[in-house]
């Protein structure tokens, strides 16, 4: 799917791409950030028992090749501008075994596959990306599964190889590796009791660094394109997002609705937080997000509008989050109080349990309920999540003031609303869906020299108009929240550092 803009003029172009776990996007922007071509192809997901994994060859090597060509001979056509530089974001950990082209000879595994989870369950460091010793654990079995492989490398290491030969991750993707990266490097002693050598893993470069030249069979013939078109570090998808959200104000708080449910509630300093929540830091200095990612995302409200309309798809492969359901508010034949109470949890949990066992569980239904009332219910889900994650971060001691929302969710308007009435609070949408390849393209600005410091890319955030709660569903889906507190598990105590 390609879209173009005819609205920006002829200038310097920059693309961002991001290897999701649902599609890999890419837009090309101009140099105010606006959006002048976009694509996306569906990521080939295998979901099992046990299993969460890419077709690594299909999702990390092609598809980015593909995405770019796209926005690029969009772009030239149009008369839009000059494609000049371009970076790579994607979801962490992931890890697939890689030949010596850099090119997948296996799976490529992804956050949450069993493979990566201790023998006894639970997540060391209390889930904390960066504590957690997941990446390493999926490293060790990919290595037992394809040894001798010429390296293990995560998804933007593929992707960057794929399109200018070198594989590189950015440094923010290196310390989400957890322990498998000590802050100066890759760990010998962490590689080798998973089974591999420092070597087999990627270069580790600095976000905006330019790392290479796209390579000439990849744009090979696309008009409006330069000879030479630079490759630039990109970053995980969670940071190139925040880079262009506006979240930046003590009591933002930053609501991704991509495949994975992510909140952080921006804070000053370096609070302690909660058991079970993680904090990381802001790229504003001196302050902190507090939060954490959630499986109550696009995969869960894809999984459950297949459930009650099977004929809306046959799988998790091509899943989006970007549908938009009908506006199950506004249905004659749906009533506030009549919607039951969902535990969003068909792949387990992360923030604040991190327990893969935790199960999809419902309450309230009875016989006058249609799939409507399950699909608000769905929805609100997700809300009770934000709420009770943005409560908890709340709790280091700086309130809520706005809820900022990005990501492909932002499209469902039934989603946006749900939200909006479970918070009551109106919502902010960001205008761009793809945020994380907005970001991305930022990124690719910086490796020309063309930005100097990532605080410029508040010029960049542009919201479309707040979705505000509806009175009349407050006073119920307060109720409803309330019941789902009391359904919910305790939290385990921490077994590693405080994340």
């Amino acid at each position: 799917m390609v879209a173009v803009s005819q609205s920006a003029g002829r200038g310097l172009l920059t693309a961002g791409l991001d290897v999701g776990t649902t599609s890999v996007k890419a837009v090309a922007v101009d140099g105010e950030g606006r959006v002048v071509a976009r694509s996306r192809r569906p990521s080939r997901l295998v979901v099992g028992p046990g299993r969460f994994e890419h077709d690594a060859l299909s999702t990390w090597w092609q598809a980015p090749r593909l995405v770019l060509a796209d926005v690029a001979a969009a772009a030239g056509a149009s008369g839009a501008g000059e494609l000049a530089s371009v970076a790579v974001s994607a979801m962490m950990p992931s890890v697939g075994a890689v030949d010596a082209a850099g090119r997948p000879t296996g799976p490529g595994l992804l956050y949450g596959d069993g493979r990566g989870v201790p023998a006894g369950g639970g997540r060391p460091g209390g889930g904390d990306p960066t504590a957690s010793d997941e990446m390493a654990r999926l490293a060790g079995w990919v290595a037992a599964d394809a040894p001798g492989a010429d390296g293990y490398w995560p998804a933007q290491g593929v992707a960057n190889a794929s399109l200018g030969g070198r594989g590189v991750i950015d440094l923010a993707s290196a310390f989400a590796a957890g322990p498998l990266y000590d802050g100066s490097g890759w760990s010998g002693d962490v590689c080798a009791s998973a089974g591999l050598s420092v070597a087999q893993l990627p270069a580790v470069a600095v976000f905006g660094e330019q790392v290479g030249q796209v390579a000439p069979d990849v744009l090979g013939g696309v008009a409006g394109v330069r000879r030479e078109v630079a490759l630039a570090a990109g970053s995980v998808d969670g940071l190139c997002e925040q880079l262009v959200a506006g979240a930046v104000e003590d009591g933002d708080v930053l609501v991704m609705l991509g495949s994975t449910l992510v909140v952080w509630l921006c804070v000053p300093g370096w609070p302690s937080v909660r058991p079970g929540l993680w904090r990381v830091p802001h790229l504003v200095g001196g302050k902190a997000m507090v939060g954490g990612a959630s499986n109550a995302g696009g995969m869960w409200v894809d999984w459950a509008d297949r459930v009650l309309r099977p004929s809306a798809g046959s799988g998790p492969e091509g899943a989006s989050p970007e549908a938009s359901w009908p506006d199950a508010r506004g249905d004659g034949n749906l009533r506030p109080g009549g919607v039951p109470v969902w535990w969003p949890w068909a792949k387990g949990e992360r923030v604040p349990w991190h327990d893969p066992a935790l199960r999809v569980s419902l309450a309230g239904a009875d016989l006058s309920q249609g799939p409507e009332a399950l699909r608000r219910a769905a929805l609100e889900a997700t809300g009770f999540v934000v709420r009770n994650i943005c409560e908890q971060a709340a709790a280091s001691g700086t309130p809520v003031k706005r809820y900022i929302v990005t990501g492909g969710g932002t499209a469902n308007v039934a989603w946006l609303h749900a939200l909006a009435d479970v918070l009551g609070a109106p919502v902010l949408p960001l205008a761009v869906r793809e945020g994380a390849a907005l970001g991305a393209a930022y990124l690719a600005r910086m490796a020309l020299g063309l930005e100097r410091s990532m605080d410029d890319a508040v010029r960049w955030v542009r919201w479309s108009r707040p979705v505000e709660p509806d009175p009349g569903w407050s006073c119920a889906v307060d109720e409803r929240y309330h019941l789902w507190l009391a359904g919910l598990p305790a939290v385990p105590a921490p077994t590693g550092p405080e994340g």
